[in-house]
């Protein structure tokens, strides 16, 4: 059964996966789920430290906060895949996706959070996005789970988006097409490693 990522978020990328991206995500499902775990951590994590840096920011706290329990719910039931396929979790390097993304974060304020509010945009549009082109290539179960994680990164995705928006002074049309050739680059281009938000294999 296929299904589409809202049209939204498909005009908000620069580009779809690569056909080669998902063939490759299907032959290495462990490695899939595994670096899954991971970016659920990572997403949570980010929006932990948001709260950290923006404590007068009560609406971005509220946000973030209950973004990070979504995001540790979802770790949770990869995990449970996990257990249930025999696959162990274990860490990550870095991948080369989130390094280049957090190379575009201009220094100083209020640059420097509107930055990190559209990549986190473009993160969870991303997430979003290979998760409907997935379905496909599964097997039933992670089908379903895939398909039910769509709605909650969307919303993610438009959460982060208009939070950019908001404590922007300036409109924040250019900075998002700087994020968008960056981040479809990144998708498009050769990548020696495989990871959630790899690029094409090399």
């Amino acid at each position: 059964m296929s299904v589409s990522a809202p049209e939204d978020i498909v005009s908000f990328l620069g580009c779809e996966t690569p056909e080669a991206w998902l063939r490759k995500a299907a032959a290495e499902l462990p490695l899939l789920l595994v670096d899954h775990a991971q970016c659920e951590k990572k997403a949570a994590s980010s929006a932990l430290q948001l709260m950290f840096r923006y404590p007068e920011d009560i609406e971005l706290s509220t946000r973030m906060s209950k973004l990070a329990r979504e995001e540790l719910r979802h770790y949770e039931q990869v995990v449970k895949i996990m257990q249930g396929r025999n696959v162990s979790d274990r860490k990550q390097t870095a991948s080369r996706y989130a390094s280049a993304l957090r190379d575009c974060v201009r220094k100083g304020e209020p640059h420097r959070l509107v930055d990190m509010l559209i990549i986190g945009a473009f993160i969870e549009a991303r997430s979003c996005e290979r998760f409907a082109r997935l379905v496909p290539y599964l097997d039933e179960e992670l089908a379903a789970f895939y398909r039910g994680l769509l709605e909650s990164e969307g919303r993610h995705y438009r959460n982060y988006l208009k939070l950019a928006k908001e404590r922007s002074p300036v409109d924040i049309t250019d900075r998002i097409e700087y994020v968008r050739e960056v981040e479809a680059d990144l998708i498009r281009s050769p990548d020696s490693e495989f990871r959630f938000h790899s690029g094409v294999p090399a």
